[in-house]
């Protein structure tokens, strides 16, 4: 079965336990945090547990649920906007274009941007409906919620990287598995909060 990262955290403490406690040397202790946080399974997590006493097996973390709270004002104005937000700037330009084509002829000109925005306003118009009857507004806010804390996990990990290459922890041109494994030992240090996840 797959870990989860509160599994690997998990090991990650028991292992600091074990280091406290003079069961494992720092080298041990290093090899086997890295193992921790690359291991995908409870197999490959357990197997670094089982030579220790009074280390606990793992058993498969309940999922947490906990919904994005997303505040309900303003939710439905912003995925309306998002829906109708090109129609519109393409009804403003287009409509800019016909009015000085018909200033410039001196005479009434047909108004053909409605060719162009007329159907697009009808499809929009039924994708409008059957968003809001199937909660897209909701869905919409959600997801915006999860890529804005994506952005700003995405800024605190560099910041860390920034900081340890300054202290000298780290190169300065770290490789995929230092840069891993340096994240691993922040999260589990909490100087890093885990990667957000939809829905929590």
């Amino acid at each position: 079965m797959r870990a989860a990262d509160d599994d690997r955290k998990q090991v990650a403490d028991q292992l600091r336990l074990a280091l406290e406690e003079g069961r494992l040397d720092l080298a041990e202790y290093d090899e086997r945090l890295q193992g921790a946080y690359a291991a995908k399974t409870y197999a490959e997590l357990d197997r670094l547990l089982t030579d220790l006493p009074n280390a606990a097996p793992l058993v498969p973390a309940q999922p947490a649920e906990v919904a994005v709270q997303v505040p309900d004002d303003g939710v439905r104005q912003a995925w309306l906007a998002h829906v109708w937000g090109s129609w519109a700037k393409a009804a403003a330009f287009f409509t800019l274009i016909w009015g000085i084509s018909s200033l410039a002829s001196n005479e009434a000109v047909f108004y053909w941007p409605a060719w162009v925005i007329g159907p697009w306003g009808v499809v929009l118009l039924v994708r409008t409906v059957a968003g809001l009857a199937s909660g897209e507004p909701r869905k919409h806010a959600e997801e915006a919620e999860h890529r804005r804390r994506l952005r700003e996990h995405k800024r605190d990990r560099k910041a860390l990287y920034a900081q340890a290459i300054a202290a000298g922890e780290l190169p300065e041109n770290p490789s995929k598995e230092q840069r891993k494994a340096f994240i691993a030992e922040a999260v589990a240090r909490g100087d890093l909060p885990p990667k957000p996840r939809r829905g929590q």
